[in-house]
């Protein structure tokens, strides 16, 4: 008996992805954040947001507060306690609120100086335009008088005058969307320490510093920052100067579209930049944050970090002498069990190197995770 076979309409696959869903993360070590924990668990709690989102928040503050007075041992020599951090969050996951906490007593203390910083170049300028004032009279007498007494009193009145009054340092912790070399010339006008923080940090990703242009050279400029290298300034016309010791901690805010561009930038990771990074692309707690039955968050935590950070701020940074924008930080030593552990765990990462290895396509980032693991020891 022959089966009759009714024909049927084609029904094809579904269409597949092209990139496989990013899988979520293992839970934030909040045991490891030492004296931060507190204040990171209420910040979370405040803003309904990411434990991951607050730490990094915390940390890059923590790094940007303590980077002038101390580097750390690591295993590859010493090195700053400067952390770059990106935190990858759509809109409307509060990462504004996680920042404004936790900088609050920085940003305090940056509003007020303004005022001082004001009234100290008032002072100056007087004192700028009686010295120039003064030394044009005298090279004047020097270059035209005939009189070889008035002559001779005059280059020693040039000689006594001394050096030109320096213009006064401006107090400034963070910036928002410099060039390198907009960076350089904070530095360049007697600031030591700076921070690179935005909770837009599209912006930056996306500005005149990362186009096609100006990205290698914005790259590997951050890049010597992060280990602490001499800045060289060399311009036409301008004297060459270099600048030793500065330090710079980076946060950036970042939606995911803006983020993607850098992610997968050839350039951001062929040149080690995005390895230098700590990385957060938390879950959403969009959906879960009701308000009915929140218990009041205690923020006492919060505010004693931030004067914490505050404190530091102000604090007078160690210089060299006669240099008062050389930073001269002291050593954090590693004991001989930190030492003997960081090895541990250093050795356990290179392993995982190796082909076939869990971190085989990580390794850029890889190499420097002992090195972040003794950074972030340094600061907390």
């Amino acid at each position: 008996m022959n089966t009759i076979i009714k024909p049927q309409a084609f029904k094809g696959d579904d269409p597949q992805p092209l990139l496989r869903e990013t899988p979520e993360g293992e839970a934030y070590p909040l045991h490891a954040l030492g004296s931060l924990r507190e204040a990171v668990e209420a910040i979370s709690e405040k803003n309904q947001a990411p434990l991951a989102m607050a730490a990094q928040s915390a940390l890059s503050a923590a790094s940007l507060a303590s980077q002038p007075f101390a580097n750390v041992q690591a295993l590859g020599g010493d090195m700053p306690i400067s952390l770059f951090c990106l935190t990858v969050a759509e809109s409307g996951e509060r990462k504004s609120s996680c920042d404004k906490l936790i900088m609050q007593g920085i940003e305090d203390f940056t509003k007020e100086a303004r005022q001082e910083d004001e009234e100290r170049l008032e002072v100056w300028k007087k004192a700028h335009q009686l010295w120039k004032a003064k030394r044009e009279g005298y090279l004047k007498i020097v270059s035209s008088s005939k009189d070889e007494n008035k002559r001779q009193a005059a280059e020693a009145d040039l000689e006594a005058m001394g050096v030109e009054p320096k213009r006064p340092a401006p107090t400034v912790t963070t910036v928002k969307e410099p060039t390198i070399e907009g960076l350089i010339r904070v530095y360049q006008q007697g600031v030591g320490s700076l921070g690179l923080f935005s909770d837009e940090g599209g912006s930056f990703i996306g500005g005149h510093s990362m186009n096609s242009d100006n990205r290698l050279k914005t790259v590997a400029g951050l890049s010597s920052l992060w280990g602490g290298d001499a800045i060289d300034r060399v311009r036409a016309g301008d004297v060459a100067e270099v600048f030793y010791n500065r330090r710079l901690a980076i946060h950036l805010m970042v939606q995911d579209v803006a983020a993607k561009p850098l992610l997968n930038d050839p350039v951001a990771s062929g040149q080690g930049f995005l390895a230098r990074f700590l990385i957060a692309q938390p879950q959403t707690t969009v959906g879960t944050r009701l308000i009915e039955n929140r218990q009041e968050t205690d923020m006492r935590p919060v505010h004693k970090a931030a004067q914490r950070l505050r404190f530091l701020i102000e604090a007078e940074k160690p210089t060299v002498e006669g240099r008062p924008a050389e930073l001269a930080p002291r050593l954090l030593q590693l004991s001989s069990d930190a030492k003997a552990l960081l090895i541990k765990f250093h050795d356990e990462i290179e392993v995982l190197q190796g082909q076939g290895g869990e971190l085989q396509d990580l390794r850029a980032v890889a190499s420097k995770i002992a090195e972040q693991a003794a950074r972030i020891a340094g600061v907390l």
